[in-house]
């Protein structure tokens, strides 16, 4: 059975996973985001948000396959990585950088829509012999997000659980900031932070079936 290793230290992802039956292990990249969005501007020019998360993704799975070639046993590892951001009226969401910010972002973003783009990136370490294919490949989901037009009491009290502060475009759909959105146009998971059906897909791609990955 190949061994999953997430890229990722977001418990939200891990918890998608664990849900859909397969538990992975969980190396954490220590890429520097801001410099590898800079390189990429650099070369490339700039980055709409779906290319952005999707370089940052590859940035972090392949940082961790490289540290996991080195390791002792790295046969039979998938090494998937992820990045998501939020794109609200042209903008990139990121994470708020405090509470004033926070409060800011959500007095921006009630009763509108945005689109959260969460990159995949995929790198096949298997051996030969175990099916290998040397591959590395990602995309992007791209889901619409209708938020509800809460009132600045609602607000402050959301984000005084903290919650907003730790997460990309300041909300969570599988957490407190649940009933904050109103309704979303693609992928549930997409939003999350990794979607299975798209994660699915680009393991098909390296012949490796989903159900091989469950947890006995």
């Amino acid at each position: 059975m190949p061994r999953l290793v997430l890229a990722s230290q977001s418990p939200a992802r891990l918890t998608t996973l664990k849900s859909a039956g397969v538990t992975p292990e969980v190396v954490v990249s220590g890429v520097d985001e801001d410099k590898v969005l800079a390189d990429a501007t650099q070369r490339f020019g700039e980055l709409d948000p779906a290319d952005a998360v999707l370089v940052l993704a590859q940035a972090k799975a392949e940082e961790v396959a490289s540290r996991l070639e080195e390791s002792p046993d790295p046969a039979d590892v998938i090494v998937v990585g992820c990045d998501s951001m939020l794109e609200f009226d042209g903008a990139v969401v990121g994470k708020p950088a405090d509470a004033a910010a926070a409060r800011d972002r959500w007095r921006a973003m009630r009763g509108g829509k945005g689109v959260l783009h969460s990159g995949h990136w995929v790198v096949d370490l298997r051996e030969d012999d175990a099916g290998g294919t040397g591959g590395t490949l990602g995309s992007t989901s791209s889901t619409t997000v209708w938020f509800a037009d809460i009132d600045d009491d609602e607000i402050d009290a959301y984000v005084a659980t903290g919650e907003p502060l730790h997460v990309a475009g300041a909300f969570t759909i599988d957490g407190l900031g649940g009933p904050y959105v109103e309704r979303i146009e693609g992928d549930h998971h997409g939003v999350v932070g990794i979607s299975l059906p798209l994660l699915r897909e680009l393991l098909a791609e390296l012949g490796i079936q989903w159900r091989t990955l469950r947890t006995p």
